[in-house]
């Protein structure tokens, strides 16, 4: 399904592309940036625009360290219960966000939910976007698994190349905590990097 958005990197080197949804957060996105920089990692953020208003500092943080951003709407709305001239204004809102704090050209986009009609899709890629997907999510955010289930899940099934999905938010914060460091040393000690989606 949907074969123009991007759901992995080709690549034959041994590289992983983690991606954080949901911050910037005070109480979770400062200690993200700690673990990646002791593993020398790059990321890439799909920043809320409201956050970043709120956050600006945490903002500026994740691009001096080298991470990519991506737009992840201003308030966080589901595309499938949006009409798609409110759901592209939510996006134009974010991305005018963004451009208040960087002069960085933006253009990836992650549908919050990963929900998104076709023709909200059409229309994003039409305006220059990129819709990056995943093929590895953590289910940091659920509740029902465990911390080991939620590092077995990104373990078990990433590979060279692989899009992994965690979240740099306070709900998804105690199974996120648990895995991303055995993450990064886990693939560290098999000799991948860790690289942020170029534009």
């Amino acid at each position: 399904m949907f074969p123009d958005y991007v759901w992995e990197i080709n690549t034959a080197k041994k590289e992983l592309f983690l991606t954080f949804d949901d911050g910037p957060t005070p109480e979770v996105t400062p200690w993200v940036l700690d673990q990646l920089k002791r593993f020398n990692a790059k990321a890439t953020f799909f920043c809320i625009g409201a956050n970043i208003e709120k956050h600006p500092e945490i903002f500026k943080r994740i691009m001096e360290e080298g991470h990519s951003i991506g737009n992840h709407t201003q308030n966080h709305i589901k595309g499938w219960k949006t009409k798609t001239k409110a759901y592209l204004e939510n996006v134009l809102e974010a991305q005018k966000t963004i451009a208040d704090q960087t002069s960085n050209h933006i253009n990836h986009f992650r549908p919050p939910y990963g929900q998104i009609k076709p023709k909200q899709g059409k229309k994003l890629m039409a305006l220059g976007y990129k819709i990056v997907m995943w093929d590895v999510l953590s289910f940091d955010w659920d509740k029902g698994i465990s911390n080991e289930d939620c590092l077995n899940q990104v373990i078990s099934k990433s590979k060279a190349g692989s899009i992994v999905v965690f979240h740099d938010s306070v709900k998804a914060s105690n199974n996120m905590t648990y895995a991303l460091p055995k993450v990064l040393e886990y693939y560290s000690k098999q000799g991948f990097l860790f690289k942020a989606i170029e534009s």
